[in-house]
This record gives C-alpha cells, sequence and structure tokens, in this order.
C-alpha cells in the first residue's frame, strides 16, 4: 500500500513473558511437558512463580514480538492487543512503546489480570511455556480501529488469538478493512495444536482469501494438511496460491509464491540459548522485506538472521538493533 502510515500492524495476544532457566527435574518435579505449551489458570501461575528461579521480566507475546522486530529492522509497526491496568500491564505498554511501537489499545479497567507466560529453558535451550491468558482474551470488535488498519501495508494475525470468538471477530473485522483499503492480511499459524482446533477455518481463510500471507512452521504445515509428508504438504499449500513462507529450524526456510518455491538456509549461531521467539522474528524479517519492497530470497535471508539472533540469547526480543546486525552482514 503506497504511503501507509505503518508497514505492518499485529493483532495478537498481550502477554508478560517470565524467563528463567531450569533443569529437567523441575519439569518432571511439576508434571511440565518439555517443548510445550501449556494454558494454566491464575493460581496455577501463582504456583509455578513461586517455585522458579531468577527470571528475566519482559513484554512477549508472538505477535508482539514479530512488531518488535519489525521496529528493529527500521520498520513502522503498531500493535493492538488487550492488558489491564495494573503493574504488568503498564509495564508491557511502556516496553512495546519504548521500542518505537505504536500501541493504544485501551487498557481493561476490570477483569482478569494482565496474561502472562512462565517459560522455563532447559540446557539444551529447549523451551517449556505456561500460558495465563488473562486479559488479552478481553480483545474485542471495539479495539479495532479502522482508521489504524487502514492505514497499514500489512496486518499480521497471531493463531494463538483465535481460540476467544471476540477476538475472532476481531480478526475478521481488521481483515475487511485492509482489504477495503487495499491492505494485505498475513496470519501465523502459531503451533500445532492451535491448527488442530481450528484446521477448517484456517484453510477457510485461506480459499476465502481473508489472508493473502501464512507463516508457518513444518510441523504446523502438516497438522494443517493431515500428513506426515512434509513435501505433500508443501504441494497442497502451494495449490492455494498465496505467498507463505515456512520454517524448518535446522533446514532453513522456503518462501512458497505463485511463481514457486524459493529456499534459504539458516545463519549459522554458535550455541543455541533459547529457541523462545525464534518463529516470530523470522516473521519480523520475513515482513520488513515484503515491506520495504525486497525480493522473496532477500526476505527470507533477513527472517533467518533475525531468527538466529534471537535464538543466541535468552528473551524472545532482539538483544542487538536488526538493522544495524543486517547491514554488517550485507542484507540491507
Amino acid at each position: 500500500m503506497k504511503n501507509a502510515r505503518y508497514d505492518v500492524l499485529a493483532l495478537g495476544n498481550a502477554i508478560v513473558d517470565v524467563i528463567a532457566r531450569a533443569e529437567e527435574d523441575f519439569l518432571v518435579a511439576h508434571e511440565l511437558t518439555k517443548g510445550a505449551m501449556m494454558l494454566i489458570d491464575e493460581p496455577r501461575a501463582e504456583t509455578l512463580y513461586a517455585a522458579m528461579g531468577p527470571a528475566k521480566v519482559i513484554s512477549g507475546g508472538s505477535a508482539a514480538n514479530t512488531i518488535a522486530g519489525l521496529a528493529s529492522f527500521g520498520g513502522k509497526g503498531a500493535f493492538i492487543g488487550k492488558v489491564k491496568q495494573d503493574e504488568l500491564g503498564k509495564l508491557y505498554r511502556h516496553d512495546l512503546t519504548s521500542q518505537g511501537v505504536s500501541f493504544d489499545t485501551a487498557f481493561a479497567a476490570e477483569g482478569p489480570a494482565t496474561a502472562r507466560s512462565f517459560i522455563f529453558v532447559t540446557p539444551d535451550g529447549e523451551r517449556t511455556m505456561n500460558t495465563y491468558l488473562g486479559a488479552c482474551q478481553g480483545l474485542t470488535v471495539a479495539d479495532v480501529d479502522k482508521a489504524t488498519v487502514q492505514n497499514a501495508d500489512i496486518i499480521y494475525l497471531e493463531g494463538y488469538l483465535w481460540d476467544p470468538p471476540a477476538a475472532k471477530e476481531a480478526f475478521r473485522k481488521a481483515s475487511e478493512f485492509a482489504h477495503a483499503a487495499g491492505g494485505r492480511v498475513a496470519i501465523t499459524l502459531s503451533d500445532s495444536f492451535c491448527v488442530d482446533r481450528y484446521r477448517d477455518e484456517f484453510l477457510g481463510l485461506i480459499r476465502n482469501r481473508l489472508v493473502d500471507i501464512v507463516f508457518a512452521n513444518e510441523h504446523e504445515l502438516k497438522s494443517l494438511y493431515q500428513t506426515g509428508d512434509f513435501d505433500s504438504a508443501l504441494s497442497a499449500l502451494r495449490a492455494e496460491n498465496i505467498i507463505a513462507a515456512v520454517t524448518r529450524s535446522e533446514k532453513g526456510a522456503l518462501a512458497v509464491t505463485p511463481d514457486g518455491i524459493v529456499a534459504e538456509p539458516v545463519f549459522p549461531v554458535e550455541r543455541i540459548v533459547d529457541s523462545t521467539g525464534a518463529g516470530d522474528l523470522f516473521a519480523a524479517g520475513f515482513l520488513f522485506g515484503l515491506t520495504s519492497g525486497r525480493e522473496v530470497r532477500d526476505s527470507l535471508r533477513l527472517g533467518a538472521l533475525a531468527a538466529a539472533e534471537i535464538i543466541s540469547h535468552v528473551g524472545a526480543r532482539p538483544d542487538v538493533n536488526l538493522k544495524v546486525l543486517a547491514s554488517d552482514n550485507g542484507l540491507l
């Protein structure tokens, strides 16, 4: 979209990440499924918080991580998500806006507390997430400002927020506003369990052209098309005739376009410290590439670079300026 005020407007769960290192026996003692994301209630959240070691507290949520990464590349980003007017909610707003992201969604004055995700990182870099969704599930159509949506080149929707019916309607309304103004709509499938729950609806969004760009990892893609074979899933995706970006961990990433498939390897890292946010930051680089007019291959490279940076340290927000990092690597 020419002269868009924002490159990307993201809609997603506004979650404060509480990240701590943990040994394998801690996971066993607290009956945590390694590598999984489990939804928990407020009492369980309090129990885990009391038991965990020293933690890093930072604003998170998948789509918010992506938009923060976009801003670090120098892109213009905005975010729509719901937090309560409590201590963590105020921290969340400050954290995101201080990174140059526009975040004007009204605070929830009452109801559940601001969402938080307890992320336990084991020595192998794997992360186990336990998430209390709280206030972020209160996002509604009323929070979707038409002018803001229509001032964005791409709106980016987080699949995790497909659970609450009101948020689902907010997504649909945002898509309608965006397309009416000539904008594009992207969705991240978020999680293979999320795809299992909403497979038909996600396929409907693609086939009814409510979304134009899809982000997925290989597990989500295989779940979407109910196959254990990656090549079969990829062929089915190609038949949809849309743009898609698919990550494959150490195998790199590929882009599917109406013109064919482009593949790029990962950027090398010395050691994987924490895989939290790798997919989110890949999306940040890819979206920055698309909205700044770059070729698909270059967009993949920017995504790979951002993912490599994020897995080299604890936390799902960049530790360095991604624009500088990309320039140093000859990508900008």
